[in-house]
This record gives structure tokens, sequence and C-alpha cells, in this order.
């Protein structure tokens, strides 16, 4: 009987854990839920354009650290405001990137953040208003890299 060293063994155990991970990895790698996203926030009613103003560069050179300013025109009163705003970033593996809330007393529905992009994408914003009602916008950002315009 011939006796495997502890090293034979290091190497047995994490080739079987490689391919048990290795399903997982493909799928994750495969799924783009965008639309998953979206008709979840919107439970399937078709968003109007207009209302927000999504700025985004048109190209960045870092899609680790990607510059989204939003706003979305209302008065924020108690009988009109903006309720939330999805951000969906379309070619990411998982493509909800952020939910923002806002109220009346948020005194403007605008918000600054950074999101990451895996690569050349689509960013969409949907607002959903007080009244049910939704708007959208999107911008396509294309993510370089290194600067290099890949």
């Amino acid at each position: 009987m011939e006796v495997i060293s502890r090293r034979q063994a290091f190497a047995l155990g994490g080739g079987f854990v490689m391919l048990t991970l290795m399903p997982m990895v493909a799928d994750a790698e495969v799924t783009n839920d965008a639309a998953k996203w979206i008709e979840k926030f919107t439970a399937g009613k078709e968003p109007a354009k207009g209302k927000i103003a999504l700025d985004l560069p048109e190209i960045a050179e870092n899609g680790n650290t990607v510059p989204l300013s939003v706003s979305v025109e209302s008065p924020m009163t108690a009988e009109s405001y903006v309720k939330d705003v999805m951000i969906i970033a379309d070619g990411n593996p998982n493509a909800g990137v952020a939910t923002l809330s806002f109220t009346p007393l948020s005194g403007k529905a605008e918000a600054s953040i950074r999101i990451r992009l895996a690569t050349t994408q689509n960013v969409i914003a949907i607002a959903k208003m007080s009244d049910g009602s939704l708007f959208t916008e999107r911008k396509t950002v294309k993510v370089t890299i290194g600067g290099c315009g890949g």
C-alpha cells in the first residue's frame, strides 16, 4: 500500500475544491440580471423618458471608480415626490448597482456616488415617484483599460 504525502493530499484536496467551485464561477460570469432587476423594480410597468438627469463620464479610464450624479425633477412635497431611484449597470455580472431612497424631507432628489463598471456598458437610472409613475434615463460609458482606449 502506497502512502500519500502531505503535499499530495493538499494537491488532491485543492483539485477537488476547484472542481466543486468551477460551475458556480462559470454561472456567476455568465449571469447578467439587468432585466430581472428592472422587472422587479418597475413591476412590469414601462418607464417614460424624462425628468432624470444622469451625469457620467463618456469614457472611464478606471472602471473601479466611476463618478455618477443623478437628479430627478420633482417638487418634493408630501403630495408629489421621488420615492426611489435605482441604478442599473447592464454589463456588470450583478447589474443592480444602487437604490437611492428619498422622502419629501430630502428637499431635492439628487445624489452623487461612485460605481464600479466591469466593461463598456449602459448605465440606467429608473425613478419611482410617489404616485407610482416611473421615469428612466440611460447613458453609455466606455471603460478603457489604463486609459489606452480598450
